[in-house]
């Protein structure tokens, strides 16, 4: 269970912060229930979600040394890229909706050194891997950035360093 204060990885929401813990009730059922809120939303969303709710993926953020083996991943190849494109998108956003941050780091590895490939070829990027990239991007590389104390643009220039 988590505790007010603490930041998780909510959904596709990004990491988010709890605000609340509290007892609501619809339709006559009362259970309770986190508050929370993105943390890259200004818009102020507020997101209620049962605590016992197992449909949704909500995960603690990693610690620094998960933090550094994660970049440390980034000097090996990643995964095996799949030339039908919707194959390799399920397979990846199969391995993305999991949530384990050393698969999802494998598959940003993957999609970021193809890119880079495909930009020495004078080749497009496909679109919808491009948005899977982005999103992944943005959630993990955040959370890293958080964990080791540091921002997204040092989080991202390591790995591209990396990758290169």
């Amino acid at each position: 269970m988590f505790n007010i204060g603490d930041l998780v990885i909510y959904s596709t929401h990004g990491i988010c912060k709890v605000d609340n813990i509290c007892d609501k009730t619809f339709s006559g059922i009362t259970r309770t229930y986190y508050v929370l809120h993105p943390m890259e939303d200004h818009h102020q969303l507020t997101i209620s979600t049962p605590v016992n709710n197992n449909k949704v993926l909500m995960l603690e953020l990693i610690n620094k040394e998960e933090a550094h083996d994660i970049l440390e991943s980034f000097k090996d190849p990643g995964i095996k890229w799949y030339d039908h494109s919707n194959i390799r998108l399920n397979l990846y956003t199969e391995i993305v909706n999991t949530g384990d941050r050393k698969e999802i780091a494998k598959v940003v590895n993957t999609l970021m050194r193809k890119k880079l490939e495909l930009q020495l070829l004078d080749r497009k990027f496909y679109e919808r891997d491009q948005r899977l990239l982005n999103t992944t991007v943005n959630i993990l590389f955040k959370e890293l950035a958080i964990s080791l104390e540091t921002t997204f643009e040092d989080i991202h220039e390591i790995v591209m360093g990396a990758i290169k």
